[in-house]
């Protein structure tokens, strides 16, 4: 191959990657048939026992949606969450923050609990991006702008308004999982601690359960007595909610382990129940 057929051939995959990184900054492709679809998954196979009109909910959401910018107003959803009136059982609601890839498996062991992905609007929209086009009406395919840079994006202000029913909802014994392994394990500008912390009620929740749990070789950075989950149990005391916090659950830890195996920790586990077995 001549140089210049490589320089030519390089400039041909740099630009069909980046053309296809354009289109996964846009609206996901076949959105409509995603949400609906997943809408009659939940009503059908997840919980039969709601009564939800599935193409409502979209026609309200699209609504809502198309005809916006991303940035200049924050979108408004009440007329679609009016359609979802759904509630969930006490001493079930799991929180979390930086964890959720442990939060899922947690979530499927323990599987009293609801988490804001368990709710319908969690179910529909997880993982999904959107936008509308501001000259045009549709949605915007081509591309978004990153939902995480403005608290007025589209897709931002879904979570924020789900995060929101989800702690008003929260009744009983809560469970919040945080990571101690970061600074700022409990962030004031992170979703739960800037909406679901203060739309939690201390009339309906009766403990706030806090899971710390950091990677099984570290670094160990924050526990229940340093860093910024002290600032959060002061939160907590100071509007009255009852707490509890405790580290590196046991549960947690053997989940970690199931994911990571080589890690020298788990084998060191692994050893001593192999031990305590053959006694």
């Amino acid at each position: 191959m001549s140089s210049f057929q490589t320089s030519f051939f390089g400039f041909f995959i740099s630009q069909l990657c980046v053309g296809q990184l354009r289109a996964q900054l846009g609206t996901t492709p076949n959105i409509k048939h995603i949400v609906v679809g997943r809408c009659y998954n939940y009503i059908t196979l997840v919980n039969p026992s709601l009564r939800i009109d599935c193409e409502e909910i979209w026609r309200r959401f699209e609504e809502s949606v198309v005809f916006r910018s991303s940035f200049n107003a924050t979108v408004d959803y009440r007329q679609m969450f009016d359609a979802i009136p759904q509630t969930w059982p006490c001493n079930t609601c799991l929180f979390w923050s930086k964890t959720r890839n442990l939060m899922h498996s947690y979530a499927a062991v323990e599987r009293h609990f609801w988490t804001l992905e368990d709710t319908l609007v969690g179910f529909m929209f997880n993982d999904l991006v959107w936008c509308g086009q501001e000259k045009h009406s549709g949605f915007g395919f081509s591309s978004c702008p990153p939902w995480a840079a403005s608290t007025h994006h589209p897709v931002y202000s879904l979570w924020r308004h789900a995060s929101q029913n989800f702690a008003e909802m929260a009744c009983g014994n809560i469970t919040v999982l945080l990571n101690g392994s970061i600074s700022n394990a409990f962030n004031r500008e992170s979703m739960f601690g800037s909406v679901e912390l203060d739309g939690l009620d201390p009339c309906r929740v009766d403990y706030v359960n806090i899971k710390v749990v950091t990677n099984l070789e570290g670094p160990f950075t924050e526990s229940c007595s340093e860093g910024s989950i002290a600032d959060l149990i002061q939160v907590l005391r100071s509007r009255g909610f009852r707490w509890t916090c405790t580290h590196n659950d046991e549960t947690l830890m053997i989940l970690q382990c199931v994911q990571n195996p080589e890690q020298s920790s788990c084998q060191r586990c692994a050893s001593g129940f192999s031990h305590g077995r053959d006694l």
